[in-house]
């Protein structure tokens, strides 16, 4: 059984706009799916249908066999321990009154999925992990680089111990160095972690590395999709083609 399947989504708005239509995919345990299209594709509401974040117009989402769209929010709560997201901004997705300690410790306070004895050394384990280390604790977003604030995101989304990860964009607002340093840091991860992703990019490159298998969107619609290195060698739409085409390759 996949962990994440997504079968028919369509989401369509009263503004007649029809954003995702009909796309069906699913993710294998340990696996990496690259949603990858250009902006306005899609890919984002994807994301949120995903996530039970919003109701699609049509189709359905089941991770580990149990529905996330069609059920009161109430009873996704579980499911939303297994299920976190990094979302594209780094400094957006941060509180800037509150302390990296307390970010960080939030989705176990909020879960009450740790002992309060234990908060302190969870979220110095988390911040290890992703490459920071105490004397962040005490500091607030606004001390931090764009990539600092980004490992954050990531130690916070792993904070209760997920299966899958949501990566809207995650590196597109740093620079090109520092994002290939977070996305080796994201494959690193997924080894220690036992991590499956679900992540979008507009960047072929980026997903190529990263992904197993790749799905491509089009104007909401998925035009093509499957292994990765199947996809980047030998495209069948002339879309696919121009993405590749349209990013340069990168250094990880």
């Amino acid at each position: 059984m996949p962990l994440l399947e997504a079968r028919g989504l369509t989401k369509s708005y009263d503004s007649g706009v029809l954003a995702v239509d009909n796309v069906s995919f699913s993710i294998e345990r340990g696996e990496t799916l690259g949603l990858v299209g250009e902006s306005g594709s899609g890919k984002s509401t994807v994301a949120r249908m995903v996530l039970g974040l919003i109701e699609p117009t049509s189709g359905s989402v089941t991770f580990d066999g149990q529905p996330v769209t069609g059920v009161p929010q109430r009873r996704l709560r579980p499911l939303r321990r297994r299920m976190q997201v990094v979302f594209q901004d780094p400094f957006a997705a941060l509180n800037p009154r509150m302390r990296v300690r307390d970010i960080v410790g939030e989705p176990l306070v909020i879960h009450r999925a740790c002992p309060r004895a234990d908060l302190a050394p969870r979220v110095s384990e988390l911040l290890r992990a992703v490459g920071l280390d105490d004397s962040a604790l005490a500091r607030y977003p606004h001390e931090f680089s764009g990539g600092q604030r980004q490992r954050i995101n990531i130690a916070r989304a792993l904070a209760l111990r997920p299966e899958l990860i949501v990566l809207d964009e995650p590196v597109s607002a740093l620079d090109v160095s520092v994002g290939a340093q977070i996305v080796n840091l994201l494959r690193d991860l997924q080894r220690e972690f036992s991590l499956t992703y679900l992540f979008i990019s507009h960047s072929m490159p980026l997903v190529r590395y990263l992904a197993t298998n790749i799905a491509v969107l089009c104007r909401g619609r998925l035009i093509e999709s499957g292994p990765s290195l199947e996809i980047c060698h030998a495209p069948r739409e002339a879309y696919t083609r121009d993405l590749l085409a349209a990013t340069p390759e990168i250094r990880v």
